[in-house]
């Protein structure tokens, strides 16, 4: 087993598709896909591909720890009684345990993401 992994931003594989969760959703009927690519840790850690389409959501990240890195499109987040943060292709931000706020996808967009619980 090799302990180096590729992410591929642009997997050839059948994705999990989701709809957002109806107590979660604010405006827009976002979709929701998700390539998971590897796990490690007993399933505590995470990384893969996400991608989703215009909508606004409810995020709320509980125990979990989340570096994201843009791909592409453009999201606004909100951090609860914080200013709106515009991210887009090339970015990268981390989204730590206990944040609340909102997620609103402006342009599809589609993220490498490392998830850790």
């Amino acid at each position: 087993m090799s302990l180096l992994k590729t992410i591929d931003p642009n997997p050839s594989f059948e994705p999990k598709h989701r709809a957002a969760e109806p107590e979660r959703l604010i405006a827009g009927s976002p979709a929701f896909r998700t390539w998971l690519q590897d796990t490690a840790k007993d399933g505590k850690v995470n990384t893969g591909v996400f991608e989703a389409t215009p909508g606004e959501t409810h995020s709320i990240k509980g125990e979990t720890f989340e570096f994201c890195h843009l791909v592409h499109g453009v999201i606004e987040l909100t951090e609860k009684g914080k200013d709106p943060v515009i991210y887009s292709a090339g970015d990268s931000f981390v989204m730590k345990p206990g944040y609340v706020g909102v997620w609103k996808t402006i342009e599809t967009v589609r993220k490498i993401f490392v998830t850790v619980t």
